[in-house]
């Protein structure tokens, strides 16, 4: 295989960088984020290396759960700008070989979307169906969602006396998937926007989307998805679906089509997100091998997206009752700091106490390993979270691009902005994209040289994942490998030093090992290469046979 072979499945190897428009730069001094401002950042974001760029709901809204419930899924929030900002947007970025996707929120819609304002009118209304309609609410049908904010995933409309069906908020009617005509408006919601430029989607909530009401008969929820997606194909050849599915693992290999393909083309990696933070708290690899391990093997199209942060709440629903409780008493020892009982609303630097070295081998870690990298705006600097706000928007705070008061986010004042800075030592005085441009030694200049990396290393989106089994539990060891590349990561989850043995038993005497962020070359004289680790260190190292040029 060669990267040409591979250059049509690009997904599989981007560099993704997720963002709110509404809260990255305001050009126009009104206070919100706008279209016109994240042009301005096109250059900031090819200079950090990323590849795809995915923007967070742009549609109308009430703004009710930050644009997740939209009145519009063909129109530009006004806030934001206009189609035309659009594709300014979409045409700069593609000049700088930075694709963009953006969210596809289509399992509900807000209640002042026209489709819900009509149905909930009058029980004859032509888009009546649209939704899910009830005379009776099961008594025992809790909202598992926002537990503590939604008592029930039912309604009551006084209109029409009927119950409707809200998975989420209830200012957020679930759409009727096993109607025909739903799924129909959805594929004209995907064509429409791929006719604009969009390179794909990030597909919200994607079991509750295929998901068809309780008593409704649409067959295989499953073909809805690789309906979608041949569609999708048949509009545009290179256009991608990210799909947000925290299910085990195995429930995911569904979602990507079984091992035939043909429905997601990238996930994200949930388990492994929760068992990586678990691995953190207790400074032992076992829970994150453990994931990875359990990886199922994929079509040869799909690929896993790491990350260690989102948009939300850092989900745990994955552990344990008792593994849980470890996480929340390392990262999150204060009530305020948790959310739903599942969840963290902090950053990753506050959550590891500002440590550099310990963050940095967190990013280290999650580009080395077998997929794609996903990065929440800010994370390149080290932003924190809003410690006032217990809820998701703490981490969705102004961008932080000066050390000036208002951070160079906007010239209005901050009483109209979506969101403020944290305070103390992550304020834009000590946390800004302008120092760390031009500071060597910066987290920034540090994501640049990973991003680097990661696009002259092919291997770690195609390549198969092997687990180098260590001695010390603090020490996750482990290889990719692909027709394009051997490429081996070590990495030291506590703060003593140790030492990594590289087991290169399988490969050929005289195989080298260069390390890719320093200029030490080690030769495989035995089967056993021994490497001494930091505290919280991590090296990548590139395997060459004999008489290949080592070119680092």
């Amino acid at each position: 295989m060669k990267p040409a072979d591979t250059a049509d499945l690009w997904w599989k190897s981007a560099i993704y960088y997720c963002l709110d428009v509404e809260t990255y730069l305001d050009a126009n001094g009104d206070g919100i984020g706008d279209l016109e401002g994240l042009a301005e950042r096109i250059d900031y974001l090819a200079d950090l290396g990323i590849t795809c760029l995915w923007l967070m709901p742009i549609y109308p809204t009430p703004d009710r759960d930050d644009g997740y419930d939209v009145s519009d899924f063909y129109g530009i929030d006004p806030r934001l700008g206009t189609h035309g900002d659009l594709v300014e947007v979409i045409r700069m970025a593609r000049d700088r070989g930075i694709r963009v996707i953006v969210d596809l929120v289509v399992n509900h819609t807000s209640d002042r979307h026209p489709w819900f304002v009509s149905a909930r009118r009058s029980r004859t209304s032509p888009y009546r169906d649209f939704y899910v309609w009830t005379d009776e609410a099961p008594a025992d049908a809790p909202n598992m969602i926002f537990p503590g904010e939604e008592d029930s995933i039912w309604e009551y409309d006084e209109k029409t006396e009927q119950y409707f069906l809200h998975t989420f908020y209830r200012h957020q009617p679930d759409l009727n998937i096993a109607n025909p005509k739903v799924r129909d408006e959805i594929a004209k919601v995907i064509g429409f926007w791929v006719k604009l430029g969009i390179s794909g989607f990030r597909v919200d909530a994607v079991p509750f989307l295929i998901e068809p009401p309780e008593g409704e008969d649409m067959g295989d929820p499953h073909a809805f998805l690789r309906d979608l997606k041949r569609f999708l194909r048949r509009r545009s050849s290179e256009s991608m679906l990210l799909g947000e599915v925290n299910l085990s693992y195995d429930e995911q290999l569904e979602y990507f089509g079984g091992p035939e393909g043909g429905e997601l083309d990238l996930q994200f990696d949930f388990v492994g997100m929760q068992a990586l933070y678990l691995s953190l708290a207790r400074r032992d690899t076992t829970p994150l091998r453990t994931a990875l391990e359990a990886r199922p093997d994929l079509p040869i199209e799909a690929g896993w997206a790491n990350f260690v942060r989102n948009h939300d709440e850092l989900t745990l629903d994955k552990l344990s009752d008792e593994e849980r409780e470890e996480v929340f008493a390392a990262f999150a020892p204060d009530e305020s700091q948790r959310i739903y009982d599942r969840g963290i609303v902090k950053r990753l630097p506050t959550m590891l106490d500002g440590d550099p070295r310990r963050i940095r081998m967190v990013y280290s870690l999650m580009f080395s390993l077998p997929g794609a990298p996903v990065l929440f705006y800010g994370e390149e600097i080290g932003m924190a979270e809003d410690a006032r706000v217990t809820d998701r928007l703490a981490v969705r705070t102004p961008m932080q691009w000066t050390a000036e008061t208002k951070g160079g986010f906007s010239t209005a004042a901050p009483s109209k902005w979506p969101g403020q800075f944290p305070e103390d030592g992550y304020a834009p005085r000590f946390v800004n994209a302008a120092a760390q441009r031009n500071d060597p030694d910066s987290l920034l200049q540090f994501v640049r040289h990973l991003t680097s990396r990661y696009r002259t290393s092919p291997e770690i989106g195609w390549g198969e994942l092997r687990i180098l089994a260590q001695e010390n539990d603090a020490l996750l060891v482990h290889g990719v490998r692909s027709d394009l590349g051997h490429l081996i990561a070590v990495h030291n989850f506590d703060d003593v030093p140790c030492v990594a043995r590289i087991d290169v038993g399988d490969e050929p005497e005289g195989t080298v090992l260069s390390d890719l962020f320093g200029a030490g070359v080690h030769r495989a004289d035995d089967a056993v290469v021994e490497i001494d680790v930091a505290p919280f260190g991590w090296h990548w190292f590139r395997v060459h046979r004999p008489g290949e040029e080592i070119l680092v």
